[in-house]
């Protein structure tokens, strides 16, 4: 995930290495052992779909009101590369609506959808799980868990300053699903101020949702919203995502060429059908 504004960027991990998962877990007792196997599951899931992402950045006032605003809109998905020993993530925006050409300096954020690798076997070890009730979260039943960020382990979101990364040492709650174990919902903040780098404050809250246009209904990220605050300046951002898609692959072949059997041991060239990737 990234937030960034004129050479500062907050980072919240899209890249990432990890060693591979263990079997899920049915019983109550293991859920967070649960949550890691459905987030693993949902890494997965994201290889396989594209979506529309509708973004508005926002520059708020010191009353709460809107001073100026701007909105996007972008083809997105992830490119998952490696194995279970070693994964990288890689996140693709695509503009299909672009912001106007000349407008003024803006917060951009991105990943922030993504919160929910700190139940990722790379980034759990780096905070701690305290279970906070139950709670019904669109219908279903969810565990509620506060997390905190343990002070020099891993962390899904830093800040990039002057080419340099800060941890951001984020606290919060997660309301993760009693039956399934996948997260349902995600808010967090700042454990404390960190203004020696200029941040005063960042919120984020994240839904996800089952996805019907998804074989399995898989459960995908819907919103993201960003709430940060400089000693000078306060920034709100939202992300929806929405009309997720299957990628598929089409085989084509040009009916002027002709196709003929290679014997076997036979040498020489061969046509080949052009495979065309459309999402």
């Amino acid at each position: 995930m990234a937030l960034f504004r004129d050479g500062i960027c907050a980072t919240a991990a899209i890249a990432l290495s990890c060693a591979a998962s263990g079997a899920q877990q049915r019983e109550p007792s293991n859920l967070l052992d649960r949550a890691q196997s459905a987030v693993s599951t949902y890494i997965n899931k994201l290889a396989e779909v594209h979506c529309t992402e509708d973004v508005v950045q926002a520059k708020v006032q010191p009353n709460g009101k809107t001073e100026k605003s701007i909105k996007t809109q972008y083809d997105y998905f992830v490119l998952l590369q490696g194995n279970g020993l070693d994964l990288q993530l890689a996140e693709s925006r695509l503009e299909t609506i672009k912001a106007p050409q000349k407008q003024p300096p803006m917060l951009l954020t991105n990943g922030f959808s993504m919160l929910l690798l700190i139940f990722h076997p790379y980034y759990r070890a780096g905070f701690t799980f305290t279970p906070e009730g139950e709670e019904e979260i669109g219908g279903r039943l969810a565990a509620r868990y506060h997390f905190a960020y343990i002070s020099g382990m891993r962390s899904p979101a830093a800040l990039a300053l002057r080419e340099r990364e800060y941890p951001l040492n984020l606290q919060g709650s997660a309301w993760i699903d009693g039956d399934t174990g996948q997260p349902l919902r995600m808010d967090a903040e700042l454990q404390h101020p960190m203004t020696d780098i200029g941040l005063r404050s960042l919120r984020v809250h994240v839904e996800y949702a089952p996805i019907t246009t998804i074989p399995g209904n898989a459960v995908l990220s819907t919103i993201a919203d960003v709430d940060l605050e400089t000693p000078r300046q306060h920034w709100r951002n939202s992300h929806a995502f929405q009309n997720y898609k299957l990628f598929s692959t089409d085989a084509t072949q040009d009916p002027n060429v002709k196709v003929h059997a290679n014997p076997a041991g036979a040498h020489g060239d061969s046509t080949q059908p052009n495979n065309e990737e459309k999402p």
